[in-house]
């Protein structure tokens, strides 16, 4: 299996590249409905019932994202995107990016609902990946210039199940965020239980 366009993706040449389940590849062309950033390693059932939740809630399909620059854990290799990306085939769609950040994956889906989970949600929120609170607020800005809304899954985080409620977010954004309601989606399951 080959990706087309990647190399131009890793420069910075183009934005994103999307590729349908039958196999096709879209540039800088993301698709209309939400989009659930996630690492994938692996793919699963929590995943899957995010996406459900969101299209339900959103009344629009929900599309995967890729990002293969993480904030916490770098570039992915080849090989590693390339097992990522067999996942997805003949059954979801699936975005590659190079953005770590949600100020940038705003800029490149303007007008998008990200479905994450609290966890993801709480690194979002965490001043110290912008260099403070004034870098944090400026990021959230650039979410809510793009049109952007977050829809927050709880998560079972060291035997403490996590919602919305829990994360520290600044009363002047509160207009960016939503819950995915608990009786809708609860999953507990753990990328790295899964792993191991």
């Amino acid at each position: 299996m080959s990706i087309p366009y990647l190399d131009d993706l890793y420069t910075g040449a183009i934005g994103s590249i999307t590729i349908t389940p039958d196999g096709q590849y879209h540039i800088n062309a993301p698709p209309y409905g939400s989009i659930l950033s996630g690492s994938f390693n692996p793919l699963h059932a929590g995943h899957r019932g995010m996406a459900a939740a969101a299209t339900a809630l959103c009344g629009a399909p929900t599309a995967f994202e890729l990002a293969l620059r993480n904030a916490d854990k770098g570039q992915l290799g080849l090989d590693e995107v390339l097992r990522r990306v067999a996942q997805f085939q003949g059954w979801a769609t699936l975005i590659l990016s190079c953005a770590p950040f949600f100020a940038h994956k705003a800029r490149l889906y303007p007008g998008r609902t990200f479905v994450l989970g609290y966890d993801t949600a709480a690194r979002l929120l965490d001043p110290r990946y912008y260099g403070g609170v004034a870098g944090l607020y400026e990021s959230l800005d650039q979410i809510r210039a793009h049109g952007c809304r977050l829809l927050v899954a709880g998560r079972l985080v060291h035997g403490h199940f996590h919602t919305l409620a829990d994360l520290h977010l600044p009363q002047e954004y509160a207009d960016l965020v939503r819950a995915i309601p608990v009786q809708q989606f609860r999953l507990d399951i753990s990328s790295t239980e899964l792993r191991g």
